[in-house]
């Protein structure tokens, strides 16, 4: 399955690609914003892209779309097992996933057209992870930094638990 979100600054890019990608049959989320609301907030979008995505994180994807993608990225990425990336070209795309086989790709939507969107998108969908030994052992790192934060955290409450 494929998860769309966008806030109010890819709204309008993300229903166009959402056209384009639903004429190519693919299954779609659509995780909002359904409405063009100038005071909406990306992280609520984003938060329930990245859900829907971890119900299946082998075969799910998502796309996000605002004015930079930065804060988009900055958000998904909190999440454990999520790999996103900030893409604005075809060859960057294509290197996010044979190397760091990322799931969710940011679109900056003020910095690139329509045309090149389906182009960077087509390209990130059709894009294998290499599976090569150096890039499957970077992001095992990537997981086991993940797990002791994890367990970091999950120690600290109990600390707390104990204290009171």
């Amino acid at each position: 399955m494929l998860i769309l979100a966008a806030d109010h600054g890819g709204f309008e890019l993300k229903e166009h690609i959402k056209k384009v990608l639903g004429a190519k049959g693919l299954e779609i989320f659509d995780a909002g914003n359904t409405k063009l609301n100038p005071a909406d907030d990306y992280p609520d979008f984003v938060e329930k892209a990245v859900l829907k995505l971890k119900e299946d994180l082998v075969e799910n994807k998502a796309i996000l779309f605002c004015r930079s993608g930065s804060g988009e990225v900055i958000v998904a990425n909190k999440f454990p097992g999520v790999r996103a990336t900030l893409s604005w070209s075809s060859p960057h795309a294509a290197k996010s996933r044979e190397h760091n086989n990322t799931n969710v790709l940011a679109i900056p939507s003020d910095y690139i057209t329509e045309q090149e969107t389906e182009v960077i998108i087509d390209t990130w969908l059709a894009t294998p992870f290499s599976q090569d030994t150096r890039h499957v052992r970077r992001l095992q790192k990537i997981t086991d930094i993940e797990q002791r934060l994890k367990d970091e955290q999950r120690l600290d409450k109990e600390k707390v638990t104990v204290i009171i």
